[in-house]
């Protein structure tokens, strides 16, 4: 993805990315290749090199590290995956919280819990339980329940972990895109450089981190990409965040829809999110431009909707607008398997264990919104796997 800096289709997001990677020259072989340069891909550098340094990892990134959804989601921390715990998944925030320590990542994380908000429905029969939140949006928004979660910055996630993963020895290109891939036993990535130029890598293993990019070349075809949106307010007093009852700074989304999701940031301003845009293209998040009138007007809605939920945001401002890439597909489960022309590579006749050994390259992605915490967890289990140290989970096959 390559977009101008003074122009930039999907908006500003309000966090900063404060690293820029050193210059390398391009290696003719690599160990290990990382396509995409966002939480994902950056957490299985680090900590590939960090469990064997003696390997090269380089990740190649088409635009600028975080440029996709890493860099544009609203930092709302959560636990499990959009479709709820899997066997084997295990505790991410517990184990988020630790990569972060191991790396020596700090990104602002406040595990303080997130609200599950819902409406009443005017037919129920049950009395309501006490909540701080009562806002005016196609019915009454309550809160309905407390889950494990938090808030981070993401400008800073990402920035802490490519700054972890060049500290390692991991090799970080921005604005490489990779074109193509040729299949063998040890693939051959097609990559078009900074400059222009093409130039022919190999690698013997790859990790596929591009999330809702580059579906085609994952072999994530038959997923549904959108841009979501979100919108900033201007910084609010502490009087207003109490009558709102967000006090707490408690990230908050519902669990009916219409869909709303937001949190507060450090600064008093306020993150709000809703509404999903789609490509001209179906499948080409590049073509799609915030200030194009289906978008404009999604966010012009969105505004409104916030403006009326309570007498208190009667006066708001706002200050920006912005859309990040979010994948889901039917199952809601994250997509973490063995690229299908990897596996192809194996001759049919082989042992099993000689076609596990002889697969070089994984696919991950499709956090259907879950993937602040999950990617990087997700990622270092990647790299984990394609050091041989770990087996694939059971329950995210590319075609289940």
């Amino acid at each position: 993805m390559s977009r101008s800096a003074k122009h930039d289709p999907w908006g500003r997001p309000p966090w900063k990315i404060n690293f820029t990677p050193s210059r390398h020259r391009l290696l003719a072989h690599l160990d290990f290749a990382i396509i995409g340069g966002g939480f994902t891909g950056l957490a299985a550098a680090g900590w590939l090199r960090l469990l064997a340094p003696d390997k090269s990892v380089a990740v190649f990134e088409a635009a600028r590290i975080g440029a996709g959804a890493s860099g544009r989601t609203g930092g709302m921390v959560l636990s499990e995956t959009a479709a709820g715990n899997q066997p084997g998944l295990g505790d991410v925030l517990a184990g988020f919280r630790a990569i972060l320590e191991m790396l020596k990542v700090r990104c602002g994380l406040q595990l303080s819990g997130a609200w599950e908000i819902a409406r009443q429905q005017s037919s129920a029969k049950a009395k309501p339980k006490p909540s701080p939140i009562e806002w005016n949006d196609s019915g009454t928004l309550r809160l309905f329940n407390e889950v494990p979660g938090g808030t981070l910055d993401p400008g800073q996630l990402v920035a802490g972990l490519a700054r972890a993963a060049q500290h390692h020895g991991a090799l970080i290109y921005e604005n490489h895109r990779v074109q193509d891939v040729h299949w063998s036993s040890t693939p051959q990535l097609h990559v078009v450089t900074a400059r222009g130029a093409q130039q022919k890598i190999t690698a013997a293993k790859i990790l596929f981190a591009t999330n809702a990019l580059s579906l085609s070349q994952a072999a994530m075809t038959g997923m549904h990409p959108r841009l979501t949106l979100a919108v900033l307010t201007r910084p609010v007093s502490e009087k207003i965040l109490a009558a709102i009852g967000l006090a707490q700074r408690k990230p908050f989304y519902t669990v009916d829809f219409p869909y709303l999701w937001g949190r507060v940031r450090q600064d008093r301003t306020i993150v709000w999110g809703a509404g999903l845009v789609q490509s001209p293209d179906a499948d080409d998040l590049e073509k799609v431009d915030i200030a194009a009138e289906e978008s404009a007007a999604a966010f012009d809605r969105l505004e409104q909707r916030v403006l009326h939920l309570h007498p208190a945001l009667e006066k708001l401002k706002f200050a920006g607008r912005w859309g990040g890439p979010i994948l889901f597909r039917d199952s809601w489960k994250p997509v973490f398997d063995w690229h299908p022309q990897s596996v192809a590579s194996i001759a049919s006749g082989s042992s099993r264990a000689t076609q596990e050994a002889g697969r070089n390259a994984i696919v991950l992605g499709a956090y259907a919104g879950h993937g602040v915490a999950l990617s990087s967890y997700l990622g270092t289990w990647a790299a984990e796997i394609l050091l041989g140290r770990r087996p694939l989970p059971r329950w995210s096959a590319l075609q289940p």
